[in-house]
């Protein structure tokens, strides 16, 4: 069990993560690999990753096991849209960190040589890490990136309603099975007795594609604490439908598929640029090529800039399911 006290002052610090955590999503789809996790939607996905996954993925499997400790390093959270910008944490981590962190994985994967050279904290070791990441991400995640992003940010909606009409400890009450919330508690069932008390930092709620089961957690929390939770979910396919949202990014790529799914009419840049999980010149340089092809028009309102869909964008968007 997992106990999250939770004082006053962390309650008015809860915040719900707008978009899928790149490197979260990554590490935990590699649990998806074992033959009995995820039903459906994971048999579906194997199925689909099979013959695509490269050689390093055993790698990346001896750092994550199926069960038991996941060197917190691996997943650091940040709202960055692409994994070359969530690794780079990840390819900074002190050598320190590395080696303590790799010294809880059980005997059977310390003995490892790939871990005892990463443990090293080499610059070719770490190379070697991100291309594998890279790899593997490429092949396992990328095809499957419009479903988590949709998934995430229908869990983002559904929560955020909770919270704004109902109050948080509504959402506490029914943020996922198997968590309860128990004033001051926050109890969530979990394979190991935990307590994690935040003091006042709050607590980051980050839904999650690829989060099978149960909600999880880092050992160390350096900053304001995480809790990783699993959405519902359903892959390409499960009902019959095509993947109208894939076809948008094949179009337009997937983080301008995104942009324009998140214009509104109410909406500036920066606010566009939050809700999509990318940076804002980023946004700023993809409402500036959909304004070119008719698809977005963007006035003055006051001090910002307000973007909205045209005609030929909102049809678009309806033409395929949006």
């Amino acid at each position: 069990m997992l106990r999250v006290h939770l004082t006053s002052e962390d309650l008015v610090r809860i915040r719900i993560a707008h978009a899928p955590a790149v490197m979260w999503e990554t590490t935990l789809s590699l649990h998806w690999l074992h033959h009995d996790v995820a039903g459906t939607p994971g048999n579906l996905w194997r199925r689909s990753v099979a013959r695509k996954l490269p050689p390093s993925t055993g790698l990346l499997a001896t750092l994550i096991p199926q069960r038991g400790y996941i060197p917190d390093f691996l997943t650091p959270y940040d709202s960055a849209a692409e994994l070359k910008d969530a690794m780079e944490p990840v390819m900074r981590v002190p050598k320190q960190r590395l080696r303590q962190e790799l010294a809880r994985l059980t005997a059977d994967h310390r003995r490892s040589p790939w871990v005892r050279e990463l443990s090293e904290g080499g610059k070719t070791s770490l190379r070697r890490l991100g291309n594998a990441f890279r790899s593997y991400h490429q092949a396992a995640v990328t095809p499957f990136w419009p479903h988590v992003r949709r998934n995430v940010a229908q869990e983002y909606a559904r929560a955020s309603n909770l919270m704004t009409q109902s109050g948080i400890e509504a959402l506490l009450t029914q943020l996922s099975p198997g968590v309860h919330w128990r004033r001051p508690v926050l109890e969530i069932d979990y394979p190991v007795d935990r307590l994690l008390r935040p003091a006042g930092r709050g607590l980051i709620l980050i839904p999650s594609y690829f989060c099978d089961r149960r909600p999880i957690t880092l050992v160390q929390h350096d900053t304001t604490p995480c809790l990783v939770y699993p959405v519902e979910r359903r892959l390409p396919g499960v009902d019959g439908r095509p993947d109208h949202g894939q076809a948008l990014a094949d179009l337009v790529g997937h983080s301008r598929a995104a942009v324009l799914e998140a214009v509104n009419g109410t909406d500036n840049t920066s606010e566009i640029a939050r809700r999509t999980g990318i940076l804002v010149s980023s946004a700023s340089q993809h409402l500036s090529a959909l304004r070119r092809a008719g698809l977005v028009a963007s006035s003055r309102q006051g001090t910002s800039v307000i973007h909205d869909l045209t005609p030929t964008g909102a049809c678009l968007l309806r033409s395929l399911g949006r």
